[in-house]
């Protein structure tokens, strides 16, 4: 049989090594980078705050019938102080990404959720994550609009072009007919001379 002597010093050892790496040994490491101080804009610098509240956001999924989560962080109402604008501002707790941020207008209605005084509804359009229609309409508008204007630049061109021809053959013509008249005029000068 094993003496429990002998067995002690082993766990004493490792007990010493465990307290051994929380020690401060008075290392130190010198930065392999050295990083400034940035100052950060969440641009709601002109803004006052109305509302500041900890809160869930979902959006109403149309496809599933179900309403998802969008995040979980701070919602608040922000006015602008000079528009006077009112809009609605959410950040997501721990990462301060943006989970909402849209004007309140007039025409914007909050109503309570299912008779819950703890949630409200309202609707607002969701440019945010996978919106690929909304993405593809503005490209197909945006490359219209560049068909129209190259189009509408061409008639402009054209149009100018056949004013600027106009006007140079009206003043060409018109200084034909005046270099005739002063050519007679001078004729006549040098017979009267003569």
């Amino acid at each position: 049989m094993a003496d429990p002597a002998e067995h002690r010093p082993a766990e004493e050892d490792e007990e010493a090594a465990a307290a051994g790496e929380d020690e401060d040994t008075g290392a130190q490491v010198a930065p392999i980078v050295k990083l400034e101080e940035v100052a950060v804009t969440t641009g709601e610098e002109d803004e006052d705050v109305l509302v500041d509240m900890k809160a869930k956001l979902y959006r109403f999924d149309k496809e599933a019938n179900q309403w998802k989560e969008r995040g979980t962080g701070t919602v608040k109402l922000l006015k602008h102080k000079e528009t006077a604008k009112v809009r609605l501002v959410m950040r997501q707790a721990k990462t301060l990404k943006i989970c909402a941020n849209h004007l309140v207008v007039a025409t914007t209605k909050m109503q309570e959720h299912a008779g819950s005084d703890k949630s409200c509804v309202w609707h607002a359009l969701d440019f945010a994550d996978d919106c690929k229609k909304f993405k593809d309409t503005v490209e197909e508008i945006a490359e219209e609009q560049g068909k129209t204007e190259v189009k509408e630049n061409e008639e402009v061109s054209i149009a100018a072009a056949d004013l600027v021809q106009k006007l140079t053959v009206t003043e060409a013509s018109k200084e034909g007919d005046a270099e005739e008249e002063e050519a007679p005029a001078s004729d006549h000068k040098k017979d009267a001379k003569g």
